[in-house]
């Protein structure tokens, strides 16, 4: 290496990492970070650099503008939610400091953008892909000539260099939490809890088109050191980081490791309390063999849920997006033996997607309700993010594919210290689907997650499949009908959902605020929820009105008791708001535990249920985020009737 010019003075770096706040949470800047760390391990840029705290707080913004006037590099961290806050602050500096260098670098900084420095001038240098070693030689030539031509994954207005190789050994790569500094760019002790993101390892070995995590890795998997990773575990408990982000892919595809990584979390979780939580995502391909892995999670006490994603269930959508899914059958089989280890599980389905039409959208959902077992089920737009496949021009001429610039939604972020607005892109039409069809498609992804797989009506609808073999579908159309043409608590929920549909796809975003929830923005299908369990009384009521109304609609003939019973029973398994009762108990006229888990014809017998409350809450705002912001996962928001215990039986005399 040349030596060094000399500077007078060391050079001051600022770094910009702009995440949302969730209550009082927010994410530690581990990219900046990590990038720190690596760049204070070399001793001749140590001592010519001088790094200033990171920018984290969106509210803060024009502050740190201020901050940065006399800067000689800033360093932006770029992500979808933070690129319009991130150029907004790079454009201010410029404009006081021209002198300044921008580097930009991130995950939502475009690979292939040839108009990319007309559009944003104030900036500098791109960094494309893993930015530890060019940064490292960025910042070497800038204190020697600024010459920045042969350092590979560097992108300026003038040449675009090849991409690097990426890293193989990641032993050269300090921990910014091992080495402290990461509180040397936050301040600890700040009015907030911090969330730690946390790599394990880096790659993906797939290729989904919706998905940049592939093609951003390069699909190779390499693993960080594990003496590192059980350190960084304890560090975690000692730091009290109540909230650890798992960064891997595929978390559990390296099962012996894995193990390890969970009996070290459940032993620090245990011993300090945290962290509180752990959140990975688990590898596409889950089997059995992750459930040793899941249940020390559990047992710990920081396990959520396990993820086995479908996308979709279309067989040609899954091949226009490059995506194999495990085979159905074993699919549903993982379903059941997760539910029957008690470990709860997640899927996501994806709208939007092309190859998608609104008939194999709702034979998709059709086959997740009736064929398995899944715990929860999670339904996004189609987000088209610039470095994925997706967003290549060619795909989207031949697959025709429409999209918009929509306001961003970040689920649960709080709605204070927000700053400006963030945007990503959506589909709304492919040669599949038109724009109608993707707004039919978010009504009964609403009517399914609310009222069947949130629990509202599950038992409802369980109960006429079973009785009658009526598709789930053709229940959620008349429950649809019921909601257009009734007057209702149910379509009051309906409106708010057509609201936020036309305002989505029209490009004014999805936010969702009710001051009775709380400050922060709900997806529809939570708040839907929470407004229905909010009265025990009136919820119950309103079900039994529907299945007057269903009963005439579908020609069906059962006895008031039978119906009085089935809307009880659904409410009963709820974890509604104004039931503090430590144990929940009442009286029904049916076996519906019978009927319901062993598949037998409904008894009229007498049967007292009850079950300890999963949630016990006077304040009403606490209650919603415990049961269905956090509890969402876990089901906290209701007991499925198989684990309901029961008293004595008796024969009701006839």
């Amino acid at each position: 290496m040349d030596k060094i010019i000399s500077n007078s003075n060391m050079v001051k770096i600022c770094s910009s990492q702009f995440n949302f706040q969730y209550r009082n949470r927010i994410h530690l800047p581990y990219s900046i970070g990590t990038l720190v760390s690596y760049i204070k391990s070399k001793k001749e840029l140590e001592s010519n650099l001088y790094f200033e705290k990171t920018f984290v707080f969106r509210n803060y913004v024009d502050e740190y503008i201020k901050k940065s006037r006399d800067c000689d590099i800033l360093l932006c961290s770029c992500y979808v939610w933070n690129w319009e806050i991130t150029t907004y602050l790079a454009k201010n500096v410029k404009e006081q400091n021209p002198d300044c260098t921008i580097i930009f670098g991130g995950p939502h900084v475009p690979n292939n953008d040839p108009e990319f420095f007309a559009k944003y001038p104030f900036v500098d240098i791109l960094v494309h892909g893993e930015g530890e070693i060019t940064l490292e030689q960025i910042l070497y030539a800038y204190l020697k000539d600024k010459n920045y031509e042969n350092i590979e994954g560097v992108e300026t207005r003038y040449f675009k260099n090849p991409p690097r190789i990426r890293i193989s050994d990641f032993s050269s790569l300090p921990s910014p939490y091992l080495t402290g500094i990461i509180w040397e760019l936050v301040d600890k002790n700040s009015n907030v809890e911090w969330i730690a993101a946390w790599e394990t390892l880096r790659g993906c070995p797939y290729g989904c088109t919706f998905c940049d995590w592939g093609s951003a890795t390069a699909t190779r998997m390499t693993k960080f050191d594990e003496e590192k990773l059980i350190k960084e575990i304890e560090w975690f408990g000692k730091n009290k980081i109540p909230y650890i982000d798992c960064c891997d892919a595929n978390f559990g595809i390296y099962q012996e490791r894995d193990m390890k990584i969970a009996t070290k979390l459940k032993e620090v979780a245990k011993s300090t309390g945290y962290p509180e939580t752990f959140h990975p995502t688990f590898a596409k391909f889950s089997s059995e063999k992750i459930i040793p892995i899941a249940k020390e999670l559990q047992d710990a006490g920081i396990l959520r849920a396990v993820t086995l994603s479908v996308q979709s269930m279309d067989p040609a959508t899954l091949k226009i997006i490059k995506r194999e899914n495990i085979k159905f059958k074993k699919f549903s089989e993982l379903t059941e033996t997760f539910d029957k280890e008690g470990l709860p599980t997640y899927t996501e389905i994806i709208m939007g997607l092309p190859g998608e039409t609104i008939s194999s959208f709702k034979d998709g959902l059709e086959t997740i309700i009736s064929d398995t077992k899944i715990g929860s089920i999670y339904i996004y737009n189609c987000g088209v993010f610039p470095n994925a496949p997706m967003a290549e021009p060619s795909y989207i001429q031949k697959y025709k594919i429409k999209k918009i610039k929509s306001p961003i939604f970040l689920q649960h972020s709080d709605i204070n210290n927000r700053g400006m607005q963030e945007f990503e892109e959506i589909t709304t039409g492919s040669f599949s689907f038109d724009i109608d069809d993707i707004k039919k498609m978010y009504l009964y992804a609403w009517l399914v997650q609310t009222f069947h797989n949130l629990g509202i009506m599950e038992y409802v609808s369980n109960f006429y499949n079973q009785m009658y073999d009526l598709k789930f579908m053709d229940f959620f159309d008349v429950l649809l009908e019921y909601c257009q043409t009734q007057k209702s608590i149910f379509s009051d929920e309906y409106l708010k959902v057509k609201e936020i549909i036309n305002k989505g796809y029209s490009g004014h975003g999805w936010n969702h605020h009710d001051p009775r929830l709380g400050n922060i923005l709900w997806p529809i299908e939570e708040a839907s929820w929470a407004r229905l369990a909010w009265d025990k009384e009136v919820l119950e009521k309103e079900i039994h009105s529907f299945l007057i109304y269903f009963e005439e609609k579908m020609g069906k003939n059962n006895p008031k008791m039978v119906l009085n019973d089935l809307a009880k029973l659904s409410v009963f398994l709820l974890t509604t708001r104004n039931d503090n009762n430590k144990i929940k108990s009442a009286q029904f006229n049916f076996d519906w535990k019978d009927f319901f888990s062993n598949k037998e014809k409904l008894k009229k017998i007498s049967t007292t249920y009850y079950y300890e409350n999963k949630v016990i809450e006077n304040d009403s705002i606490s209650w919603c985020w415990k049961t269905i912001f956090f509890g969402r996962p876990n089901q906290k928001y209701k007991i499925h009737l198989s684990q309901l215990k029961e008293k004595e039986n008796f024969l009701i005399q006839k």
